[in-house]
């Protein structure tokens, strides 16, 4: 296998919505309360509705120009490729890079579309369902093999959103973005296992894959309010070994033997230590504090039950036997500033050259454990000799995927945790 062989199929990436999302989708007696984008005086657009008004927060980390910092710029769409927003555009911009197939999470509800959680019951299960219908009938159908379906739950109420899940299903979707801790959002914790059970069960019975994003809580690993950016961008994946330690813990994995969860923009160069740390633990503690694996250590649950992915992670790459090759998946997080977009095969070629994976390997990497995760085949739709890197790439010679960053034409204007803070409560509904 070379480079241009390769089939890349990436479990993370975003959307950033349009202005006519809801347009389709929304009960008509809705209409006017649908929400909205706004194009304001200052250039930045906000969404709006009823009396919510959003900072499209999003728009500030995404990329198509790397290297910008969090929570300043840019803050319109008209300042963002296409491709953020638009389908046959975004496309276009996976093929450039060579990708065939991404799953995007949603933008400006919040991975866990709290932002959804109204005091109008009705109308927060129609926002919900409008968002979802659109996502699948939209934006996923408008090119088939091309994106795997996700769906946003409905966090506040665990047998509405079990019924979503079942809904969806139905549709084929296999895929639900989550919170990486309810807690902070001031729901019940994961350990509280009656109160989630619909999820618990419609997941399982739908073969639906729990995804947790970093920071869908709303709570960042950070020291300080006024820590510079690169503290906050260094901590990101300790999120996820939080609610990785929380989920393995509790509960509901002792509970569904079948239950998957994805732990999205984590990385993997921290899992090796993590489950010897765990395994250490149950070793040395288990006969007071009474955890139970069924005779099965919490590495090898571990394995069963979660899936992780990475962006270009060396060292996760290199440990990969400790990981465990059928839990490993690629993400290219376009279009955020962490992306590998366009360059992802020359990134990825680079890792898996330098620690010597066979091609059985590099194929579940990179396209074969997020299609059976996620029950998803590309080549229903697309024949395999077209979904490689250099095929795609040929069908879109002469794309233009420059970068150019706003810096470049105005002041960069310095920031800190305590500046993304702020705007990043107001997307998440943190407390």
């Amino acid at each position: 296998m070379n480079k241009d062989d390769m089939i890349l199929i990436s479990v993370d990436d975003h959307i950033i919505e349009p202005p006519d999302m809801f347009k389709n989708h929304l009960p008509a007696k809705y209409a006017d309360d649908a929400p909205r984008l706004v194009h304001n005086p200052d250039g930045s657009d906000t969404w709006q509705f009823r009396d919510t008004v959003i900072p499209n927060v999003a728009l500030n980390a995404v990329a198509g120009r790397p290297k910008e910092e969090y929570g300043l710029e840019p803050q319109g769409l008209d300042e963002i490729r296409k491709g953020c927003y638009d389908a046959t555009e975004r496309v276009k911009d996976m093929s450039a890079g060579g990708v065939l197939a991404t799953m995007n999470f949603p933008s400006f509800p919040g991975f866990a579309a709290r932002l959804f959680a109204t005091e109008d019951a009705e109308f927060s299960l129609a926002l919900v369902q409008a968002y979802n219908d659109w996502h699948i009938d939209e934006w996923c159908a408008a090119h088939p093999g091309r994106f795997i379906p996700m769906a946003i739950p409905v966090i506040w109420d665990p047998v509405l959103c079990a019924e979503e899940i079942r809904r969806v299903s139905r549709k084929g979707v296999h895929s639900l973005t989550f919170t990486e801790n309810p807690s902070t959002l001031g729901y019940p914790s994961f350990h509280d296992l009656e109160y989630w059970r619909p999820v618990w069960e419609a997941l399982v019975d739908t073969e639906t894959v729990m995804n947790v994003h970093i920071g869908s809580s709303g709570k960042l690993a950070i020291t300080a309010p006024d820590a510079p950016m690169d503290v906050l961008i260094t901590l990101q994946p300790m999120n996820i070994v939080q609610a990785a330690a929380d989920l393995l813990w509790s509960a509901p994995i002792k509970a569904f033997p079948t239950l998957k969860i994805a732990l999205s923009e984590g990385g993997t160069g921290w899992i090796p230590y993590f489950l010897d740390r765990v395994d250490r633990t149950f070793e040395m503690h288990s006969t007071w504090t009474h955890q139970d694996f069924g005779g099965k250590l919490p590495s090898e649950v571990f394995r069963e039950h979660f899936m992780t992915c990475f962006i270009s992670d060396p060292v996760g790459v290199a440990n990969r036997d400790l990981i465990g090759i059928d839990n490993i998946c690629w993400e290219m997080d376009y279009p955020h500033s962490d992306s590998m977009w366009p360059h992802a095969p020359e990134e990825l070629w680079e890792v898996f050259s330098d620690n010597n994976l066979a091609d059985y390997e590099i194929n579940k990497i990179t396209h074969e454990n997020a299609m059976r995760l996620y029950h998803f085949d590309p080549f229903a739709h697309i024949p395999r000799e077209q979904c490689t890197v250099g095929a795609l790439r040929a069908t879109v010679e002469g794309h233009d995927v420059s970068i150019q960053s706003l810096s470049q034409h105005k002041e960069r204007v310095g920031g800190t945790f305590a500046d993304f803070q702020v705007n990043a409560k107001a997307i998440t509904g943190a407390k």
